[in-house]
């Protein structure tokens, strides 16, 4: 769900992080800037600055920690009680 409000601060950072992988339009839209991108990426920059975060793109707000989130589901090996261990 969209913010009715352009967000700021560490909200307008974790939104753009969690939106980053749809794309600046999509981020843009969910941090309550709709389809104003320069303000949306303005705003985003002071956001970094502020919590001293290096990010040039939005695309860097994508951590490692995210892409392994998404390589897949992979196959869970594990017993099937404790006592099985």
């Amino acid at each position: 769900m969209s913010s009715l409000k352009p967000l700021h601060g560490t909200e307008l950072v974790d939104c753009a992080r969690a939106n980053a992988k749809q794309g600046i339009e999509a981020a843009a839209y969910q941090c309550g800037y709709g389809d104003d991108l320069n303000r949306f990426a303005r705003e985003l920059r002071k956001a970094c600055e502020e919590m001293n975060l290096q990010v040039k793109e939005l695309s860097e707000l994508i951590t490692d920690q995210d892409m392994i989130l998404n390589l897949g589901t992979g196959e869970i090996i594990a017993p099937d009680t404790a006592s099985e261990l």
